[in-house]
């Protein structure tokens, strides 16, 4: 079994103090917002970009989105939607035909008013989210009773333009989905509303480990446009309240502002029922708002990009190729048990220190094995997920 030399003692101590040469992680009994930006930070999550309050999404936080969309894609099309995308930019009239939409959001747009060096003829917004633009197709895309139901889901990246942002939880752009769905009757609107609102409590529950409450939104708080808005609730460990996923039931609004009818089995023009629903990397930073102690992360195990992290404890004099060779035993099989793992043999860091590294990014399981664990038959493990 490796034991830490005073060396390895030190350096253990400092890998928090010092990660990659900047300053470490804040308790987060101390400074829970602090904390947070710490983790995003020194856990590898997320960057500043350059421009104000936009984020670079490194990979570690990436592969959590990545989880994030291959659990509701697959949940999306096995209740029949289908992926889908629409452009970016929005002609401004477009947002102005809804008049509560365009009062909600006129703080928060990005417009372009110039392209290829000329002045354009009508300003275009950057979407802050697709209700209109989407109209304007389905008002073309729908004629009858037999176009329906239209059931559409896009993965994509929207603006708003925030004044107050923090990585994940609010920022300026942010990636999510958009489900935009058509109905011929208010009763299957509904029951769509809250038939997504209850695929965002499975996702947060079974996969990101957070428990969550689902209800309405008063009127005040609902989506600009929408008759009703339901959401999960998430409380993270600073007992604030995160909005972590919104279904809405759009009515009518829309389709009359956009003329979107279908001639109905009686030979009858109606304005179809709409439904919006979406869930961002805000969930994320649910994610690291929940889950996490003062070492950093805490991973749930469905959601890890790593769920195990092997690292062999090599010394000198030792068989190092017995060591490695065993770990990479270990490491196969896990993977050949659909299990996400990673082999951290970087002997240019002490053992303390990869052990603190792995610990902050918040993968469930460490692996340790050295030399006489080996001559054993033994290994250690180290869970990270409690």
């Amino acid at each position: 079994m490796w034991l830490p030399t005073e060396s390895d003692l030190v350096q253990n101590r400092l890998a928090f103090a010092m990660v990659g040469g900047k300053a470490g992680v804040t308790p987060k009994s101390e400074d829970f917002s602090r904390w947070f930006l710490d983790v995003v930070k020194f856990g590898e999550l997320a960057d500043y970009g350059p421009v104000r309050g936009t984020m670079v999404i490194r990979p570690w936080g990436y592969a959590l989105w990545e989880a994030l969309q291959q659990y509701l894609d697959q949940r999306f099309k096995e209740t029949g939607h289908s992926n889908a995308y629409f452009p970016m930019l929005i002609p401004r009239s477009f947002v102005d035909k809804e008049a509560s939409h365009v009062e909600g959001f006129a703080p928060e747009l990005a417009i372009v008013t110039q392209g290829g060096g000329k002045e354009l003829e009508e300003p275009l917004v950057i979407r802050p989210t697709s209700e209109t633009i989407v109209n304007h197709m389905f008002s073309q895309w729908i004629q009858g009773y037999r176009d329906l139901p239209l059931m559409l889901n896009q993965w994509a990246n929207v603006v708003r333009w925030e004044l107050r942002t923090r990585p994940f939880l609010r920022t300026s752009e942010f990636l999510w989905q958009e489900g935009h769905c058509a109905f011929a009757t208010a009763e299957e609107a509904e029951q769509e509303a809250r038939n997504m609102l209850g695929i965002y409590c499975d996702f947060s529950t079974q996969m990101a480990a957070i428990p969550v409450v689902a209800g309405r939104k008063s009127a005040a708080e609902s989506f600009a446009g929408a008759v009703s808005t339901y959401t999960i609730e998430a409380m993270m460990s600073d007992r604030r309240a995160l909005q972590a996923g919104t279904s809405h039931n759009l009515g009518q609004n829309f389709a009359k502002a956009f003329d979107t009818t279908f001639l109905n089995q009686n030979g009858e023009r109606q304005y179809v029922h709409q439904v919006s629903f979406g869930m961002s990397t805000r969930m994320i930073g649910g994610v690291i708002g929940v889950h996490g102690d003062d070492n950093g992360l805490q991973l749930p195990p469905q959601m890890a990009p790593v769920q195990i992290i092997f690292i062999p404890i090599l010394k000198k004099g030792s068989d190092e190729a017995a060591v490695i060779g065993a770990v990479d035993r270990l490491a196969a099989a896990a993977k050949a048990a659909g299990i996400r793992t990673k082999v951290d043999a970087d002997q240019s860091k002490s053992p303390g220190f990869r052990f603190n590294y792995w610990e902050l990014k918040g993968v469930p399981l460490r692996v340790e094995l050295g030399p006489r664990d080996v001559e054993q038959g033994l290994c250690i493990l180290a869970r990270r997920d409690r």
